[in-house]
């Protein structure tokens, strides 16, 4: 079975060069938003697209524009206007990886928070494409380091946000500055009223394409995931693999070399696994296959593409070492497991940057993942000392041993040993290479998600001060680093201003916010007595309404 090498894209359009970096990120076939709207935008029409984040939107606009874009030409060509810092850089870092076969294609994200002199620098330099937040987005154009004279291209992405946090005016102001005669793309998960009038008065004639959300859920299935660094990942998986209880394990990557790799990785560290991609011919793929249901073998770390198929009751657990690119694929991948009414184990490896991307999963499966803690070198030590136990249990039910009771008791009574010190003794020799006791060095946990609910914040500033809800979320984003989409309610008051923020976070907050500005000015910040109902006497003035489970993002 031969694995697609992005094939299944070539029938939209795209040029060789971009085929192959969506090979290279183990890209195997195009998403429903992608199949769509990339025809669409190579045909030159505006786009109108309501998706939700997580059906590979990104991907679906950032192809075409590249596709368009013409490399080391002086001055930004394309534009993309997004919501967030954390999206800001999402899009930017996806639009590098897939233009990386196309020559000289600078893209830059261009957001609050960073120093200006950096963005400045790297704008003077010259770039082809330009992601960033509304604000920082105005701030260059009135400084006159940003121009938009020979811009192709300008993508809204998010749009229901930008509304929601009170950007659709500064939106509007950068859409106005922008040449008439280009592309537009609009994307969206819902389609208010203002969202549909900015179509209207921006786009022309647009292609509307709405893939419809479907609610998936995993009854059978007990979903986990690890906040791990990416360098810590290969670590983590065999601290997984040694503890977890099981009978096999499917392990899914991105693509056929990383699957290639990592089963020899396993392999070289005492984890026997055998790899299941695309470069294998049908006898190897028969093989690997045919060793996993006869339980000759218990990991295969498979592509998505080459686990087509595959359907073997007692796989007990399926990891994502890698995150895929689209919570559909997370349901198939998981559904591998808890077959014929059997228990199944999802483990998801998060790094830092991917915390949004679980966050659409868990609305995607309307479940909630559990998280779990990295194994210890002491929960290792234990897990193995239980299995040497019930292998020595059963060596010893199984009976022949007189030869070597003899053996013990000689060398017990030559050397005035104690019979079970000959024995410990004996136990050691038979690990060899695999101690029961190790030390292990500690994996640290990475953005971990507060599970305890919100802590309230006092700002010292308010409406009467002119702060927004984005100025808010900004500076707390910013100042104290915590991601924009975790922030919860604002309440804006006319002397100061109440803002929820995960409890994992307060300590960072009170730490680095001590010198924090909103709208250019010193803001104090401490834990809120004030409770959830309206402080008596106190006036609120244009807040935001409670978004509770529907977090603010950052300006």
């Amino acid at each position: 079975m031969a694995e697609s090498d992005g094939a299944a894209f070539s029938g939209l359009g795209l040029s060789e060069p971009l085929l192959r970096a969506l090979a290279d990120e183990g890209y195997e076939a195009p998403t429903p938003i992608q199949e769509q709207t990339i025809p669409a935008l190579l045909a030159g029409r505006d786009v109108i697209g309501q998706a939700q984040t997580g059906t590979g939107k990104t991907a679906a606009f950032a192809l075409p524009l590249l596709q368009g874009i013409e490399p080391g030409a002086a001055g930004p060509q394309a534009l993309v206007i997004a919501p967030t810092r954390e999206l800001s850089i999402q899009v930017a870092e996806a639009v590098h990886a897939y233009g990386r076969h196309l020559g000289r294609v600078e893209v830059i994200p261009v957001y609050g928070g960073q120093p200006i002199h950096l963005q400045l620098r790297r704008l003077e330099r010259g770039v082809q494409v330009v992601v960033g937040t509304p604000g920082r987005i105005m701030d260059h154009l009135r400084r006159g380091s940003l121009r938009l004279e020979m811009v192709r291209f300008v993508v809204l992405d998010e749009a229901d946000e930008m509304l929601r946090m009170g950007f659709i005016e500064d939106v509007e102001w950068i859409l106005g500055q922008a040449p008439a005669r280009r592309q537009t793309a609009l994307f969206s998960a819902t389609m208010p009223r203002e969202i549909r009038q900015i179509a209207k008065r921006y786009l022309r004639d647009p292609v509307t394409i709405e893939v419809e959300h479907h609610t998936l859920t995993l009854p059978s299935t007990e979903q986990r995931y690890l906040n791990v660094a990416e360098t810590h990942k290969l670590e983590a998986l065999t601290r997984v693999l040694e503890t977890e209880s099981g009978e096999a394990v499917l392990i899914f990557v991105r693509t056929k070399t990383r699957a290639a790799e990592l089963a020899e990785k396993l392999a070289a560290r005492g984890c026997a696994a055998d790899a299941l991609h695309g470069d294998l011919n049908q006898a190897q793929r028969e093989s690997v296959l045919r060793k996993l249901r006869s339980r000759q073998t218990e990991i295969v770390v498979a592509t998505d593409v080459a686990a087509r198929g595959l359907d073997i009751e007692h796989i007990s657990h399926v990891i994502n070492y890698d995150i895929p690119n689209d919570v559909e694929v997370y349901v198939h991948r998981v559904g591998r497991t808890g077959r014929a009414g059997r228990p199944g184990t999802a483990l998801l490896f998060v790094t830092p940057r991917e915390q949004r991307m679980m966050r659409e999963i868990e609305r995607f499966t309307g479940q909630r993942l559990r998280p779990m803690k990295i194994p210890t070198g002491a929960d290792v030590t234990a897990r193995r000392a239980a299995h040497f136990k019930e292998a020595l249990k059963k060596a010893v039910r199984d009976g022949g041993l007189e030869l070597y009771l003899g053996l013990v008791e000689e060398v017990a009574e030559e050397g005035g040993f104690d019979m079970a010190e000959v024995a410990a003794a004996a136990a050691r020799l038979a690990r060899g290479e695999r101690p029961l006791e190790v030390e292990l060095e500690p994996i640290p946990e990475e953005l971990p998600r507060a599970e305890d609910g919100m802590v309230r914040f006092f700002l010292a500033a308010g409406s009467r001060a002119g702060v927004r809800p984005g100025d808010v979320v900004g500076a707390v984003a910013n100042e104290a680093g915590v991601p924009g989409k975790s922030i919860g309610s604002i309440d804006i008051y006319e002397e100061y201003t109440i803002v929820e923020i995960p409890a994992e976070y307060r300590r960072q907050v009170l730490a680095k916010m001590v010198r924090a500005k909103i709208r250019g000015r010193p803001v104090r910040i401490r834990v809120s007595d004030v409770s959830g109902r309206r402080p008596a006497g106190a006036k609120r003035a244009g807040a935001r309404p409670s978004q509770r489970g529907k977090p603010s993002r950052e300006s």
